[in-house]
């Protein structure tokens, strides 16, 4: 995997980066880069945004500095990238991540995320640079960073070697595995605590029986989660 994230905070993520399973896929041969999008703004003074026009309140992200950045990274027109990789905008009003998407994106070769600032991208942007809008959920963060870093967090997981144990990725919550159902109760030590009793099942080593309660209790927790927003 090849990731590249275009932001004006670039230092924000040498935490993300220190984390085991980000540093075990790097290891693995995947790649992680930031680029500041303020070294590569045509403007003086590393001017990045300006006032909408039709007023308004907030700055937008210029569509000419977002060119000039993405066109020094990668030497090629921004509006040809999107035929070489995937360049995903960061933005409340995308498409919803879920496990799937991320399944989806975790197949890319490469993938290169724009994190939006103060009021957002340039709706040309948009139209013309990127293939992908997506957004984490239905609020309002101050910039696409951490949006950023859950998408990196959320791909990086399900490359291989990545976690201690493949089976950590393949069977959680909204996996193929438990048929996007949320993932079941987990216990450990102590088996009584304060009168609480860790159910018998789990104690009895009988597997079959407890791969079987793990699924009906899987099913139980998407049954009341209820419906996605905008499903049947």
């Amino acid at each position: 995997m090849n990731l590249d994230v275009f932001t004006l905070f670039p230092e924000w993520f040498e935490w993300f980066g220190s984390q085991r399973h980000v540093s075990n896929a790097v290891a693995g041969g995947s790649r992680l880069a930031y680029v500041n999008m303020r070294d590569h703004t045509p403007l003086s003074g590393g001017q990045v945004d300006d006032t909408p026009f039709g007023g308004g309140a907030g700055m937008v992200l210029r569509v000419d500095v977002l060119d000039s950045a993405l066109r020094a990274h990668y030497g090629v027109d921004p509006v040809e990238l999107r035929a070489q990789r995937r360049v995903i905008a960061l933005a409340p009003g995308g498409r919803l991540l879920d496990d799937a998407l991320v399944n989806e994106l975790a197949a890319e070769p490469a993938l290169t995320l724009l994190c939006g600032r103060y009021e957002g991208f340039d709706e040309r942007i948009l139209e013309h640079f990127a293939s992908d809008v997506i957004s984490i959920g239905r609020y309002v963060l101050s910039g696409g960073e951490l949006a950023a870093m859950v998408i990196c967090d959320a791909v990086l997981r399900k490359l291989p070697g990545s976690l201690g144990h493949a089976e950590s990725a393949a069977q959680e919550s909204f996996s193929v595995a438990l048929d996007g159902h949320p993932e079941y109760p987990h216990y450990t030590r102590p088996a009584e605590y304060r009168g609480w009793r860790v159910p018998e099942i789990l104690l009895s080593g009988h597997h079959e029986r407890i791969d079987q309660w793990r699924r009906e209790r899987s099913r139980e927790r998407g049954a009341e989660a209820g419906p996605e927003p905008g499903g049947p």
